[in-house]
């Protein structure tokens, strides 16, 4: 068997399976920014929302940051992977950006 994934034939956001005969290309973890294998602990560098913990590409929790990411009145942190979203309060509703009692 020829190893054709030493040729780097693959993208940047994929990693190389060299199969009998062949090879396929699959894509990298949503946490990695390009990789060299499957999972998160494979990843060349993290992602952005992303840090390297216990050699792994983990997901950061903007919510719990020192710094307040959700700076409006009346608006809650929910975090997502590799980023967060800021909604309005249980009983406030978004109104043009402004988040304002039901």
């Amino acid at each position: 068997d020829l190893d054709e994934c030493a040729a780097s034939p693959c993208k940047d956001h994929q990693y190389c399976l060299n199969t009998d005969g062949s090879f396929s290309c699959k894509a990298c973890d949503a946490s990695c920014v390009g990789c060299t294998g499957d999972g998160s602990e494979k990843c060349k560098t993290c992602a952005s929302g992303y840090v390297k913990e216990d050699e792994k590409c983990t997901d950061v929790d903007e919510c719990n940051l020192p710094e307040k990411v959700c700076t409006k009145e009346n608006q809650d942190c929910v975090n997502t992977s590799g980023s967060y979203k800021c909604v309005c309060s249980e009983g406030f509703e978004d109104k043009d950006g402004t988040c304002v009692q039901t």
